[in-house]
């Protein structure tokens, strides 16, 4: 299957990827969570060369593609609610992080978590899908989804060390 017939279909590559990885190699929740981080890392430095190129349709895309992964992580780092439909369909949907966004703000009393998957969102439908938006529309979002990119990386990073000096909470939902 083309990487485009399986986006025509709804599948996302890079997810079918990191699942087929993370269950052959058996990986734990750290490492698909720093994964997920990579891939967003990679996602925004591309998104920033599409903007340079003036290529809005890529670099939409891109930046979605960055949002999404850091908020898929940081619902993965924290067990968010929506992982048991993920379970259940086997795979995330595009409300399923939206949901995770509001959850995680809320929980990480950080409203740009929310801020950042709304405009994220918003350029995927109208940069990517849609093709209306110009390069000034999806630079205005840069920023937000450097913090996010940021803010993720230091969360889960304080999270995971404050877990491998405490001993494990198996009543704990993560939180």
């Amino acid at each position: 299957m083309h990487t485009q017939e399986a986006r025509r279909g709804g599948i996302d590559m890079d997810e079918l990827i990191l699942n087929t990885l993370a269950n052959v190699l058996n990986l734990n929740p750290h490492e698909v969570v720093d994964a997920r981080l990579e891939i967003a890392e990679k996602s925004l430095k591309e998104a920033k060369e599409y903007l340079n190129k003036k290529d809005v349709v890529q670099a939409s895309e891109k930046l979605y593609k960055a949002v999404e992964e850091c908020i898929k992580a940081l619902a993965e780092t924290f067990n968010a609610p929506q992982l048991e439909e993920v379970k259940r369909r086997g795979r995330w949907t595009a409300w399923l992080p939206g949901m995770a966004s509001t959850d995680l703000s809320k929980a990480l009393k950080e409203e740009r978590i929310r801020q950042a998957w709304a405009m994220a969102y918003d350029i995927h439908v109208w940069g990517f899908h849609e093709a209306k938006y110009r390069v000034e529309d999806i630079e205005a979002v840069l920023p937000l989804a450097i913090w996010l990119l940021n803010f993720t990386k230091q969360t889960i990073e304080k999270c995971q060390n404050s877990r491998s000096r405490a001993p494990p909470d198996t009543n704990s939902r993560g939180k």
